[in-house]
């Protein structure tokens, strides 16, 4: 019998399905505004265009998916076969027509959402293993589409912006990006500090005598790390140059993907 609610009852687990949603609803307003003509147009990533972000997103949920399908069946189902795979699908995607691209982004978030639904509470437990080598349990296939739906929404240049992202998802956002780069040890004299809120959040290399301190309220700081744009920050210390606090004065983010 094919569920007409989630069948999970987790009061957490049913907060981060509604903001991957959200994050979903709102991707396909800002693709929805966007004319055929205007997907051929540049997106906010380089060497990508909107249909390539479109395509991504699309075959995200479909990758996405799969690795649900495996907590609920027990039968392993690889997110892709190879990363050269997932990026010679993104690729392929980008050629489709304008209605074949539009219906593989509907389509694949309805078939991903439908899977969630229908996963038992207990399946959310099961370990699925991400492109990446990491094995994590069901539950984190949320926060996936989460964080690809909100942040790409921002690439298709179409108005979006990283303001227009719940606060909570720009949170965990920088707590991921800021725990990659300590784990290959790229954080080394980098301090980011969150400033508007109280208590104020830092981040990095906390440790070092004379840091680079980059500054700025939450969504500028998440479009810094995340690589997207350095404005609404600013930088001190020995990675800024003379005019700290200038555009031009703060460093590049390391990579975190």
């Amino acid at each position: 019998m094919v569920e007409r609610h989630d069948r999970t009852t987790d009061p957490e687990l049913l907060a981060a399905l509604l903001q991957a949603r959200r994050g979903t609803a709102f991707f396909a307003r800002k693709l929805n505004e966007l004319s055929d003509a205007e997907l051929d147009g540049d997106s906010l990533l380089p060497g990508w265009s909107r249909r390539h972000i479109t395509a991504h997103i699309g075959y995200n949920a479909r990758a996405i998916a799969r690795l649900v399908e495996w907590a609920a069946t027990g039968v392993e189902t690889p997110m892709y076969a190879s990363t050269d795979v997932r990026d010679h699908e993104i690729e392929f995607g980008a050629t489709l027509s304008p209605i074949a691209l539009r219906h593989l982004f509907d389509h694949s978030a309805v078939h991903l959402n439908v899977e969630w639904r229908d996963l038992p509470e207990d399946a959310w437990h099961h370990k699925v293993r991400t492109i990446q080598g990491r094995e994590v349990p069901a539950a984190e296939t949320v926060w996936m589409r989460t964080r690809e739906v909100w942040m790409h929404a921002v690439d298709l240049a179409n108005g979006a912006a990283f303001a227009d992202i719940p606060a909570p998802v720009l949170a965990r956002l920088l707590k991921d990006i800021t725990g990659a780069w300590k784990t290959r040890g790229t954080d080394t004299g980098l301090v980011v500090n969150v400033t508007g809120q109280e208590p104020e959040l830092t981040f990095g290399d906390t440790s070092a005598e004379s840091p680079t301190v980059v500054s700025g309220p939450l969504p500028a700081v998440v479009e810094w790390a995340a690589g997207r744009s350095s404005g609404g920050v600013t930088a001190v210390g020995p990675a800024a140059d003379a005019d700290a606090g200038s555009v031009d004065a703060v460093p590049a983010a390391p990579k975190w993907i």
